[in-house]
């Protein structure tokens, strides 16, 4: 069977990596199975790996897959997720099988998994072959092999731990350790990491622990850094060249700072001023008010505390002066006190231990100049640095150094990226085929091979049970997963501290006795066993056969629940009466001497018994005898027609559940579990009887073993055989009513009547001899004309 032929404006395939420049290559043949109701396609060789991209993707299985919660070497899933989103879909999967295919010699490789490498089986003609074959020969000689031919995924990992752990190891970023002994280049790393940000440097595991990720350095982020400090450094270098011609000179950018630290403040005491001059009214309402002093006293203040930083520096008065040394806000009084003296006295040029407004407005107008100089310091990222480090970052000439440093780790960058590319080879030889048959089609798992998305195997309730798939989210989970049409139970798994969440289907057996709560165990797929504990239950049939006995089933619950719920309140009613009984005993005062028990107790008058009730209750249960009897002798009038009503009577108690289980079972499905786990199930995979019955498996006694049937805590058989005996005599007086209401409703016979002489006169007297007078006879008198 074939396939349809590429779409050629497909903007994401590389099917034109496998054209020639004569036009497209032949057309490749592909195989296909059929399994779960959908035609999936075979992937044996390296040329169907090759041709993948030729495959119409309506005919995949799936169209993406996380690469966390399946049972994958995630770091393989990593190499192939080049958007790095965390999932995995048809356009990387294609890129990866181009990849592989155009650095072998040899697509077939691709299709005989093994995690080792022949170096001549890589396409060395081409550059990019010959830098993989150079480096495997560089890792062989380093590993004191240099006459190997072969490469193993292990030597390779093991070189690339050895070139993480060096000082300059190919990923292109420094650490501050890089620098070693360079205090101020390492000084100078960390700065760049606090203002400019950082790469993550990830860590090999250390014994199968994942490690954090180092905060590094690369060349753009170095080079952001130094471009903002030289930036500054010019910009610092012109202002004070400017300022040096000012009347406070090179301290005239001192000056306007402290002023502007305080600046909004002070026009907002003057603002205030000004309004309580307009209106002495006013003065009250522009100071504190009495509940604003009382709101703070009831809490922890100090100099700082936003609410004493938002009330007037001063107390407001009208055209009054602001006081620069004693009576001010205390949470502006430093910044008042740096004002004065790098702004104020040395501008006024005396004391000054007030300021009027006019002479706020002279320090205004003789600072103006520096303000617009500042006003055009460049916006950089090095706020949290102060003006001397920033200056010492520009002269000390740490720039080269650090920089040389990240050139010195670039070097290395070839060879970090030749080893990486050398390890993506060999996992997708050795992973390739098993995720193109876990993605493209579900061999794996219709084959009972193990798929990818199985987490393992939940013994509970005598049964083992396959399909299970790791959760992360049992609620979100289970809104999509319901309309498998499957029987799911959501477990709990926890194992030493660690604990995960699986959904399990039981496709086979009866689930009478699942209920959460119930407790079972679970093996990953590394062998590893975890309590295992059902926490959400969602019900559908398992068969047509379970769905047969369901309703008898839940008519007996019901009874039994019925029953259990009279007694228990039977129970308590009894209880009830009991104590107020005892009470009340307790409670009687002893009598005088003399006086029997007997004496008091009074006899309370019997209960007269209604006749009309009797006879109510004595025609009820005749007219319900009457009809059972009249019903059980219409049924047994059926003769040979039995067997069959008692077929009709079962199939209608049991037909709609049985419909309804062979209607749920026609579309359960696994493609809802999978869908809800993250996949994109591009079929309906169906889970039929057959396959149901191998993913979820009951106890079975081994057919060799020898079994002792005698069971010495056996039930025993006593209630059988009364309960036995008890329906023959049911059966017994059962025909005995319906014959006697036969013989009660049988039609009467009727005697022939008698022959009468035509005429009124005496009968004559037959004479000897003679012959009998012919006499008509009357038609006869039907039954209830003669009754």
């Amino acid at each position: 069977m074939e396939s349809q032929p590429p779409i050629s404006n497909h903007p994401t395939s590389p099917a034109s990596a496998f054209q020639t420049p004569s036009g497209p290559a032949h057309r490749h043949t592909w195989q296909f199975f059929r399994a779960g109701g959908v035609d999936q396609v075979t992937i044996r060789t390296g040329a169907d790996i090759a041709h993948l991209a030729e495959l119409d993707q309506k005919l995949w299985v799936a169209l993406a897959c996380p690469t966390r919660g399946i049972e994958f070497d995630p770091r393989t899933l990593d190499l192939i997720d080049t958007d790095k989103d965390g999932r995995i879909r048809p356009p990387e999967l294609l890129a990866a099988c181009a990849w592989a295919c155009a650095r072998l010699g040899d697509p077939d490789l691709l299709a005989r998994p093994a995690d080792a490498l022949d170096l001549e089986a890589i396409d060395a003609t081409t550059d990019e072959g010959a830098a993989l074959v150079a480096q495997a020969r560089r890792i062989l000689a380093l590993a004191d092999q240099p006459e190997a031919t072969t490469i193993t995924l292990a030597q390779v990992l093991e070189r690339s731990e050895q070139l993480s752990a060096m000082r300059f190891n190919g990923d292109g970023a420094i650490t501050p350790d890089t620098a070693q002994d360079d205090t101020p280049a390492r000084e100078a790393i960390e700065q760049i990491i606090a203002t400019h940000g950082s790469v993550p440097i990830e860590q090999k595991p250390v014994k199968g622990v994942a490690q954090e990720a180092l905060k590094g350095v690369d060349r753009a982020h170095a080079e952001a850094f130094f471009a903002e400090v030289a930036k500054w450094h010019a910009w610092s270098a012109q202002a004070n060249d400017r300022t040096a011609g000012l009347a406070l000179g090179d301290r005239t950018l001192v000056a306007t700072q402290a002023m502007n630290a305080v600046r909004h403040k002070i026009d907002d005491f003057f603002a205030r001023s000004r309004l309580a001059a307009y209106d002495p009214r006013a003065a009250a309402a522009l100071n504190p008010t009495q509940e604003e002093y009382a709101s703070m006293a009831g809490v922890d203040l100090d100099a700082s505390s936003p609410a004493v930083a938002a009330l007037p520096l001063a107390p407001i008065t009208p055209h009054g002066a602001l006081p620069l040394a004693r009576g001010t806000n205390p949470a502006w009084a430093q910044a008042l006190q740096t004002f004065r003296e790098q702004a104020v006295e040395p501008l006024l040029g005396r004391p000054a231990e007030a300021l009027t407004e006019k002479e706020w407005e002279q320090v205004q107008k003789a600072l103006a100049p520096c303000q617009q100089w500042l006003a055009d310091k460049p916006a950089t990222r090095l706020d949290a640095l102060k003006d001397d480090a920033i200056r010492q970052l520009h002269e000390s000439g740490v720039r080269e150094r650090v920089m040389a440093l990240i050139e010195q780790d670039e070097a290395e960058k070839a060879h970090n990226t030749q080893m990486l590319d050398l390890e993506k080879l060999l996992r997708f030889r050795r992973d390739l085929l098993l995720l193109l048959n876990n993605f493209v089609s579900f061999s794996a798992f219709y084959q009972r091979e193990g798929a990818i998305f199985q987490a393992g195997t939940l013994y509970l309730d005598a049964r083992s049970c396959d399909l299970t798939v790791q959760v992360a989210d049992a609620g979100k989970h289970a809104k999509l997963a319901g309309l498998a049409k499957t029987y799911l139970a959501y477990c709990d798994c926890t194992r030493k501290g660690q604990k995960m969440t699986i959904v399990a289907a039981f496709t086979a057996g009866d689930v009478d006795f699942l209920f959460v709560g119930r407790n079972g165990v679970f093996y990953d797929r590394q062998g590893q066993d975890w309590d295992a504990t059902i926490t959400k239950l969602i019900e559908n049939p398992t068969s047509i056969a379970q769905a047969f006995f369901s309703p008898y089933k839940k008519f007996l619950r019901m009874i039994e629940e019925q029953v259990a719920k009279r007694a228990s309140a039977s129970d308590a009613r009894v209880e009830k009466s009991l104590g107020a009984t005892a009470g009340q005993l307790a409670n009687t005062p002893l009598k005088a001497g003399g006086t029997t028990p007997a004496a008091s107790t009074v006899v309370e008058p019997g209960r007269r018994t209604d006749v009309g009730t009797v006879a109510a209750i004595g025609v009820a249960l005749g007219s319900i005898s009457a009809v059972l009897v009249g019903i059980f002798g219409k049924f047994v009038d059926l003769g040979v027609w039995i067997p069959l009503a008692l077929v009709g009577i079962v199939l209608a108690i049991s037909g709609p559940s049985m419909l309804i289980a062979w209607l749920k079972l026609r579309q359960r499905s696994l493609g809802p579990i999978l869908d809800a786990s993250g996949w994109a199930i591009n079929g309906r995979m169906r889970i039929n009887t057959r396959l149901g019955g191998s993913l979820s498996q009951t106890a079975h006694v081994p057919a060799n073993a020898r079994r002792l049937l005698d069971d010495p805590f056996a039930e025993s058989r006593r209630p059988v055989w009364l309960a036995a005996g008890g329906l023959l005599v049911v059966a017994v007086l059962a025909v005995a009513a319906w014959r006697w209401y036969r013989l009660e409703h049988a039609p009467a016979s009727v005697p022939v009547a008698a022959p009468v002489a035509t005429t009124g006169s005496a009968p004559a007297t037959a004479t000897p001899g003679a012959p009998a007078a012919s006499v008509p006879v009357a038609p006869p008198v039907p039954a209830s004309a003669a009754r």
